[in-house]
């Protein structure tokens, strides 16, 4: 089971397939992490909070 390389929580196959690169299983932020977002080819903090 793919699992948030930031905060450890599970995510389903879907969402690993849609926001990892090929070859990656796990993503690096999920929609779990208020406080990182992706940002092209990295991840940064968030500006300003995010509202889920």
């Amino acid at each position: 089971m793919p699992e948030c390389q930031n905060c450890g929580s599970f995510v389903t196959d879907a969402y690993a397939r849609v926001f990892t690169p090929r070859g990656v299983d796990d993503p690096r932020v999920c929609p779990d992490c208020k406080d990182k977002i992706r940002d092209g080819s990295d991840v940064r903090k968030a500006r300003s909070p995010r509202n889920n």
